[in-house]
């Protein structure tokens, strides 16, 4: 998250001047604690000034739900308002929230193919904020869970990508049960489908990659135990390196 300033953990430890700013999308957040906090009606209003009364009422009275609801219907309503020609007006912004929402106006454009799709989501999955490299992989999963063999295919460059945050989203984006998403039943049953997303990332040099490798076979493990210990044992015969083993012990941890 924001590295130039420590945060929060605890709401209750939010000044209000840096509620106000988190709200005025002046400042970034810098821990979960603080994005949960952040009014998205306020944040909505100082982000597009001209969005229409009745869409703001509708986000406020969404205030209760959960986050990831919150963003999705968020990003349907910039969607209608700002269309794709105004992603530039959430993809520049200074509020990690605002780029938050870019990821899920991508995500909801009905008529952008996987492809398009993925090309206008590459530098949200590579943005400087840990927090809109996960909304941007959350924002396209229901789109990757269609067809997993397309996803598959489209991803297959990105694990060779020279930023371990592009390496990352391959792998997190299509994680048989993941977190705060819904599950991919096809992968639950054949995880083999991924092997060309898996594969060139079982040695990767960076642990925020390691660890999701190694949690997508944790996620798998819980389905299909046998082969993802098979797989473990291959790997750590092709690849006695210190990274594969970290790999294979964290996607075993459950086994």
């Amino acid at each position: 998250m924001d590295e130039l300033r420590k945060g929060v953990s605890r709401r209750a430890d939010i000044s209000p001047e840096l509620l106000a700013q988190l709200n005025a999308g002046t400042a970034a957040s810098a821990t979960l604690a603080e994005g949960l906090a952040i009014d998205f009606a306020a944040l909505l209003v100082a982000t597009v000034p001209d969005m229409p009364a009745d869409s703001v009422e509708v986000v406020r009275e969404m205030a209760a739900e959960g986050i990831t609801r919150r963003m999705d219907a968020v990003g349907e309503l910039l969607l209608r308002h700002l269309t794709l020609d105004g992603l530039p007006t959430l993809t520049e912004h200074a509020s990690d929230t605002a780029r938050g929402w870019a990821c899920y106006v991508i995500g909801r454009a009905p008529k952008l193919k996987l492809n398009a799709k993925l090309s206008l989501i590459r530098p949200l999955a590579d943005d400087r904020h840990f927090g809109v490299r996960e909304w941007a992989w959350m924002a396209l999963r229901p789109h990757l869970a269609k067809n997993v063999g397309h996803a598959v295919k489209a991803l297959t460059p990105w694990v060779s990508a020279g930023s371990p945050n592009v390496r990352r989203f391959a792998s997190e984006a299509t994680r048989p049960r993941g977190v705060w998403c819904s599950h991919i039943d096809a992968l639950k049953q054949n995880p083999e489908l991924a092997l060309p997303l898996l594969e060139p990332l079982k040695a990767d040099p960076a642990k925020y990659v390691q660890d999701s490798v190694g949690n997508w076979l944790n996620d798998a493990a819980k389905s299909q135990p046998a082969w993802v210990k098979a797989l473990c044992e291959r790997w750590q015969k092709e690849s006695p390196l210190e990274a594969t083993a970290r790999i294979c012990q964290r996607a075993l941890r459950s086994v």
